[in-house]
């Protein structure tokens, strides 16, 4: 299988190793991408596969909150000059309102309900996307609903965060929204890892073993192993994380200070996992002029 530039420039993006690396790695596993990344990871060539961090779209998301409920609505357009517009950002506002009042938990809803102005959001969007000149989107609602103590926080319309917390107060709520902001944890805490990803990281610790560490006995590599995964497992997980408000202590250290727990959280981010197509405009010149 041929190997292009931007099969590299993927793999690249998403592992951090080299360029020679991972045209190899390519080599290696026929083109396969998904497990490029893995075989680099076993080389010790690549920390971590950064797909789900890809940010490639516009928009703007919006917080509404009441009470002991809250909305994330993420409204996406193509340009940040768009999401910037006072038209786009009244409209996102209105969807976030509605969302919260209608009890739409997804995008296909809350399009359907309709506003405190009378038409439905998804004719307010359809107005928009002829008064803006651009394609706008309703893609993403979360919600949390009932919670006992909630926290909420959004960084520069950007990343958006709900947190249901049982116990502590609203300083530690908010406290704990912007850290999960700060910090994008997949999981609440080490035991809620699933089993799949704990096996693959065990696969992979042994592979990347050196040989002096294989000659150790075999009670002496499972605790190497063990305390290897343990540190990912609280690199990913919230309760393990150091409190970026107090670094000093784990998120875990904190909430158990407080006596208070941790039920869920949403933690939602403009244009992840939205692929946008970058053009080439050099590419496109010489081509137009028949120079390429």
């Amino acid at each position: 299988m041929e190997i292009t530039a931007a099969m590299v420039k993927e793999l690249r993006e998403r592992s951090g190793a080299g360029m020679m690396e991972c045209k190899k790695a390519l080599t290696q596993n026929d083109g396969n991408i998904d497990v490029a990344v893995e075989w680099l990871r076993k080389q010790g060539l690549a920390k971590a596969d950064k797909k789900a961090g890809r940010v490639a779209a516009e928009g703007r998301i919006v917080l509404v909150q009441s009470g002991n409920s809250g909305v994330l609505v993420e409204v996406n357009s193509e340009t940040d000059f768009v999401a910037k517009d006072e038209n786009f950002l009244k409209f996102a506002g209105e969807a976030a309102q509605t969302a919260l009042k209608s009890g739409a938990k997804d995008a296909e809803a809350l399009k359907a309900a309709k506003t405190s102005y009378g038409p439905t959001v998804e004719e307010g969007r359809q107005w928009l996307v002829a008064k803006v000149g651009e394609n706008v989107q309703v893609r993403r609602v979360v919600r949390i609903d009932g919670a006992p103590n909630l926290g909420a926080y959004v960084h520069g319309g950007r990343i958006g965060v709900l947190v249901a917390l049982e116990g502590g107060d609203a300083e530690l709520a908010r406290g704990i929204a912007m850290h999960i902001a700060a910090m994008n944890p997949q999981y609440i805490a080490p035991e809620n890892v699933p089993a799949e990803f704990v096996a693959k990281e065990k696969e992979i610790s042994l592979a990347q073993m050196s040989d002096k560490d294989k000659q150790k006995p075999a009670e002496i590599q499972e605790k190497m192993i063990a305390g290897k995964i343990r540190k990912t497992l609280n690199e990913i997980s919230l309760t393990g994380q150091p409190y970026v408000l107090d670094t000093n202590v784990s998120v875990g250290d904190a909430l158990a200070k407080a006596k208070a727990k941790v039920l869920s959280f949403h933690r939602i981010a403009v244009g992840e996992g939205i692929e946008k197509k970058e053009e080439d405009f050099h590419a496109e010149v010489m081509k137009q002029a028949g120079l390429a």
